[in-house]
């Protein structure tokens, strides 16, 4: 690679992480919109059973679990019950076990995985999700609009919040050349592609070490190479053929950065978000880190935008993929659904301070 090329990589990852940073800290208030298009109603239960899934390996799980028992205990309900997740199993059977007790709330302590994982067995059950964000990213806390950094604020939310229904996905995936396929709920985005790879390479030591940003410096390493040619078919439509180096799948736009990635992305709008990124060169890659960061609205060519509620990716070659940043595996074809309105989350209130029935809720 010329040293030129090699000092603008740096230079432009540099300036990723710093305009992030400021982003984070400085401009939350320009990023902060609304995730959702419906008002919040309250449950309007005077007591509840609370059943938590929590990851005990998290920083702050011990934390989390004291205050979640001092605010059930504070409000006269019954002791939470307590499902902790495994290495082995990331807590698929622990949520059926939470709704096997009859919960009214099932609280999820954890990062993104833990809270997909959950969501999947939550789904269609109308029993709200509860969110503890401890994890790096916390991707579907920042789209509620929930602070990721208020753990006590996360807790009285969890419980005694409104709440209304969300989007979430399901991705199929499958290998012609070893015959697997696997299908994966998400509830932020998934992709296929140089995304997936970056999540796939990123150093878990220096994730834990500096969060989020360790996924530039896997960034940078993986902004050389070639564009895989694939065909896209959008809601059972013709197909048409790409050439590209990742496509996002996204049910809602805020990243870790405070970056709005796609702000038109809803996440009860019934439809996601494709974006196509074709770029050949690292000119092509800043031009894009230029439009999302300063929100330009002009088209590149490198750079597509679709809406759809059904996509289906064919490819010759296996690509890596990825769900709300957790690797998914490799796949010769892709088939991304959204399934609207299909989980309950707890929230806080709307401005409208409305109920279901569109009546004032007390306070």
């Amino acid at each position: 690679m010329n040293d030129w090329l090699l000092y603008l990589i740096i230079t432009a990852a540099l300036a990723f992480a710093v305009s992030s940073w400021w982003g984070v800290r400085s401009l939350k208030a320009l990023h902060t919109r609304s995730a959702v298009q419906e008002d919040t109603y309250h449950p309007g239960l005077s007591r509840q059973t609370v059943a938590v899934v929590m990851n005990p390996v998290k920083a702050k799980s011990a934390e989390a679990t004291a205050l979640i028992q001092r605010a059930c205990l504070s409000a006269g309900w019954d002791a939470p019950v307590f499902f902790e997740t495994t290495a082995e199993d990331p807590g698929y059977s622990q949520a059926e076990a939470a709704l096997a007790t009859g919960a009214d709330v099932v609280l999820v302590g954890g990062g993104d995985g833990t809270v997909r994982v959950v969501a999947e067995k939550l789904a269609r059950t109308n029993v709200p999700m509860g969110l503890i964000p401890l994890g790096t990213g916390n991707l579907l806390a920042r789209n509620i609009d929930l602070d990721v950094y208020d753990l006590h604020g996360n807790v009285q939310t969890a419980l005694f919040g409104h709440q209304r229904h969300i989007d979430m996905a399901r991705m199929a995936i499958r290998n012609s050349r070893t015959g697997t396929s696997s299908e994966h709920a998400f509830l932020v985005i998934a992709g296929m592609g140089m995304d997936a790879e970056v999540v796939g390479d990123t150093n878990d030591g220096l994730k834990k070490a500096v969060g989020w940003l360790a996924y530039t410096e896997a960034g940078v390493r993986h902004l050389p190479g070639r564009r895989k040619k694939v065909s896209i078919a959008l809601d059972d439509q013709p197909e048409q053929s790409r050439k590209i180096r990742s496509v996002l799948f996204a049910n809602c736009g805020l990243i870790p950065g405070g970056i709005d990635f796609i702000p038109q992305a809803m996440i009860d709008d019934g439809m996601l978000d494709v974006v196509v990124m074709s770029p050949r060169s690292a000119i092509g890659w800043i031009a894009m880190y230029a439009k999302i960061m300063f929100k330009h609205k002009r088209n590149l060519p490198v750079m597509s935008y679709y809406r759809s509620g059904k996509i289906v990716i064919k490819c010759a070659e296996p690509v890596a993929t990825q769900v709300d940043g957790d690797p998914s595996g490799m796949a010769t074809d892709v088939t991304v659904r959204v399934e609207p309105r299909s989980l309950l989350v707890r929230v806080t209130e709307s401005k409208g301070g409305e109920t279901a029935a569109g009546e004032s809720t007390p306070q």
